[in-house]
């Protein structure tokens, strides 16, 4: 005679024992059938497809045709074609004969990335913990210039910068300028376009990071006799570091590719490594150099950045 016994929905019917004493209907008792693990399994990857496929097709592909394009031939030319000779020759001749613009670009980013900390930290900070109501109309005000393009904007500062501008003016009066000095076609001039055109992308970070700071540690700091220094020190500044990191990457890495702001705000004495790789692929048509330009930025920004991250710590940017 079979066992009978309650049931979770109250009714009576019979019991399926199995080894442990645990219940688990099946489709002789009525109930759906146990889902496919296998299908399960297979949809995260699924869902992965249409991204890894975008990255295949429009990143690792070209990646890969421009460091066969660095190996080329430097001999060759559009017209009579590329052979792939593996001529590694051609990184070494490149830096060899751009050094000097690889350094302009890591010089200027860095007096950039100074200039937008100072201006971006008590603004994201002002913003994330002072503002109140007004809170979304600054972050507005911060987002607003992404709206017009990039060469606009350069184009803009152009003309502030410029000889005649209110603000060359300004400095001559407070004797802070010769009078025949001046800003634009100098390298404060390219800096200045480096800080404005990117600040955006270290502040909004730091805003995420400051937005999320409980301000009773700070009353608890005083409370302990902390100066403001020191609360900022160690408190404030530690709690931030996530933002603060995102953000000074998120600044660098295109700052140093940069080359609109040099082109339009300095003068070939001011170029950038950006502006040999443009000049390269589009001007005098160097495949060759132009690829191993290219692969030589994006490895000297690696370095930079995994130095960076090892003495910052790379849990803080999780």
């Amino acid at each position: 005679m079979s066992a009978r016994t309650t049931r979770s929905d109250g009714r009576s019917g019979p019991r399926h024992d199995r080894p442990g004493g645990t219940y688990r209907p099946g489709r002789a008792a009525g109930g759906a059938p146990p889902p496919r693990r296998g299908r399960h399994r297979l949809l995260p990857y699924l869902l992965l497809l249409p991204g890894a496929a975008w990255l295949l097709i429009f990143f690792a592909l070209p990646l890969l045709q421009l460091a066969a394009a660095s190996l080329y031939d430097p001999g060759g030319s559009l017209s009579t074609g590329y052979a792939l000779t593996w001529a590694f020759g051609n990184y070494p001749e490149a830096l060899q004969a751009y050094w000097p613009q690889f350094t302009r670009s890591f010089v200027y980013s860095g007096f950039a990335l100074v200039l937008a900390l100072l201006m971006g930290y008590p603004l994201a900070y002002a913003i994330a913990q002072k503002a109140g109501r007004w809170k979304n109309l600054l972050l507005v005000c911060v987002v607003a210039p992404m709206f017009t393009s990039f060469l606009v904007r350069t184009l803009a500062w152009k003309t502030i910068l410029s000889d005649n501008g209110w603000l060359v003016g300004l400095l001559r009066d407070v004797h802070l300028l010769g009078a025949d000095g001046r800003l634009l076609a100098t390298p404060v001039a390219v800096v200045l376009g480096l800080t404005y055109n990117f600040l955006p992308f270290l502040v909004l970070p730091l805003y995420a990071s400051l937005e999320r700071l409980d301000y009773r540690l700070l009353e608890a700091a005083s409370d302990l006799y902390a100066s403001p220094l020191r609360a900022f020190r160690k408190v404030t500044l530690p709690l931030s570091m996530p933002g603060l990191i995102a953000g000074t990457l998120l600044f660098f890495i295109p700052a140093t590719g940069d080359y609109i702001n040099a082109e339009l705000l300095g003068t070939p004495n001011e170029y950038m490594i950006g502006n040999v790789i443009d000049s390269a692929f589009l001007v005098r048509l160097d495949y060759p150099q132009g690829a191993a330009l290219s692969f030589l930025l994006m490895a000297a920004i690696l370095a930079v950045v995994f130095v960076y991250l090892r003495r910052a710590g790379t849990e803080e940017v999780l």
